[in-house]
């Protein structure tokens, strides 16, 4: 079986790159290295091939290499609240152009089993209801979460008018090693741990008892693949843990000193997947715990050395933009 990657050097890609080899699958991946590292997939050999590509270019021209291959992994994107908001441009043309490139690209296929698409569950903005199930009403309040609504619905509508074979996988709040470790302030993970290495506090927005939907990387992939391999298509799956989880515990279970810093607008109190579509269709389910997954971020802490360091201030003065463009939501 031939696979391709999109963002395959990439934090969730390069797992996922890494579950398709043990499966015996040649990994053909695009991925023009924005945030992704050859470090991710440099230990395997000749089952991977690695193409700098930018898939949101207009002269995106590797159309050929989709002639042949089974299944389609669409992971290439640009993520992050501050940087969508300063340059919405740029990430429609990642996350949308992108998108629409990948799919007709995919068309050309002559035995395309399965394209899995990597949503986010950042589109459902701020729900009312938890556990937060897919026919959830759609709300994205920043560029990113409504460039990766836009690319989910061109994906979804592609499979409908085209007979593409798409799955639409909802991603909440996905942390593990590889996680991105340089750039723009985002993720909690990737902020705690750098902070934790370098004997900062923890800076903990709001009050903390805001919860989140952690979901360990290895649990996201196998999500991904038991998709790709099922009967089913041109549906959608919110992939969780089965849980939330406050950033206090969070910040308990890492252990350091800790600070609090102001509440941010456009963010749900509580994010939680509503996971009985999956369990019950695909027979999935999570397996990795939340404290044995934070076990395995601290045995990988030294990944986090060269991440940036955030403090109070850096971080003010990084989410001027948000607080200035989000603040009457």
């Amino acid at each position: 079986m031939k696979a391709i990657v999109t963002g395959g050097a990439g934090f969730i890609g390069s797992h996922m790159v890494d579950k398709l080899v043990q499966e015996n699958y040649q990994v053909i991946v695009l991925d023009n290295l924005a945030n992704g590292r050859l470090e991710n997939i440099a230990h395997h050999n000749s089952n991977v091939e690695f193409i700098n590509v930018d898939i949101g270019a207009p002269d995106f021209s590797v159309e050929h290499l989709f002639e042949d291959v089974d299944y389609v992994y669409h992971f290439a994107a640009l993520a992050d609240i501050v940087p969508s908001i300063n340059n919405p441009i740029q990430y429609h043309n990642a996350n949308v152009q992108g998108t629409l490139n990948i799919l007709q690209a995919s068309r050309r296929s002559t035995k395309l089993k399965k394209l899995i698409y990597a949503a986010s569950s950042s589109c459902y903005g701020i729900p009312d209801k938890y556990p937060t199930p897919e026919n959830t009403p759609i709300d994205p309040q920043y560029p990113y979460a409504l460039t990766k609504t836009v690319g989910e619905q061109y994906a979804m509508h592609w499979a409908a008018t085209y007979d593409l074979p798409v799955i639409s996988t909802r991603f909440f709040n996905v942390y593990g090693p590889r996680h991105r470790t340089s750039g723009a302030y985002g993720a909690v993970f990737g902020v705690f741990l750098a902070q934790l290495l370098n004997k900062q506090p923890l800076t903990i927005v709001g009050d903390g008892e805001q919860t989140r939907d952690f979901t360990f990387v290895t649990d996201i992939v196998n999500a991904c693949y038991i998709a790709s391999q099922s009967n089913y298509k041109n549906q959608i799956f919110n992939v969780g843990s089965g849980n939330t989880y406050s950033v206090n515990y969070l910040a308990e279970l890492l252990g350091g000193e800790k600070t609090y810093i102001p509440k941010r607008p456009g963010e749900p109190d509580c994010t939680f997947a509503d996971i009985t579509e999956i369990t019950e269709k695909l027979n999935w389910k999570p397996e990795v715990s939340f404290e044995e997954g934070v076990r395995i971020m601290l045995d990988n802490i030294e990944q986090w050395r060269t991440a940036p360091v955030w403090n109070e201030h850096s971080i003010g003065e990084a989410t001027q933009a948000w607080f200035k463009h989000l603040g009457n939501k």
